[in-house]
């Protein structure tokens, strides 16, 4: 009677730690969701966005509106790519009305501005999304204007200070960021990464 008891736990045991183990390989090799890329996206922008918004406000804080416009002209295409290597991605902050030349969108992301405006306009919800490119996924999610940054891409004379908006035209000759109000959109996160394996 012990005997076949003792069995039968050996057995019960043997067959638990089977399926258990048969539930842990399906996980390893169960291939990410696109809701599971879009959160690995929005990361890697809110990481982005935190680097650039702490030194940004600490430029502010210390020297004013005129040193921040320094700081994003020598340091934030630089930190951007910092980012793409700390997460092997591609970051890029697109717009269709650049402040540097090299933040402009490309006819795909132009396509995703324009439908991200006409949501804003229409008070819908705006949620960020993925696009499946074979090996590589791309996250999209539209950037959006607040009081500070109003500070630098506002309308002139209202937000935006006469002494700000010279220095703007003298580190940007060609810039076309100004004239928001709040909750508009400025741009978009464009940032694309290598899918994980299945």
């Amino acid at each position: 009677m012990i005997k076949n008891v003792a069995l039968f736990i050996v057995v019960s045991l043997l067959i638990s730690c089977n399926i258990s183990s048969k539930k842990g390989d399906k996980k390893e090799s169960k291939k990410p969701t696109t809701k599971e890329y879009a959160l690995i996206g929005k990361q890697y922008a809110l990481s982005t966005k935190k680097v650039l918004g702490k030194n940004l406000m600490t430029a502010i804080q210390k020297e004013g509106t005129i040193a921040a416009l320094k700081f994003c002209n020598n340091n934030a295409y630089s930190l951007v790519d910092s980012m793409s290597v700390l997460y092997n991605a591609s970051i890029k902050r697109v717009s269709d009305k650049p402040r540097n030349k090299k933040n402009t969108a490309n006819a795909e992301e132009l396509k995703h501005i324009t439908s991200f405006k006409t949501k804003v306009l229409n008070k819908q919800k705006i949620n960020p999304f993925v696009k499946d490119n074979g090996d590589k996924v791309t996250f999209y999610a539209p950037i959006i204007t607040n009081g500070m940054c109003l500070q630098c891409h506002g309308t002139l004379e209202k937000e935006l200070q006469p002494t700000v908006f010279s220095e703007i035209k003298k580190l940007y000759p060609e810039d076309k960021a100004v004239g928001y109000a709040a909750n508009e959109v400025r741009g978009i996160w464009s940032i694309t990464f290598i899918k994980k394996p299945k």
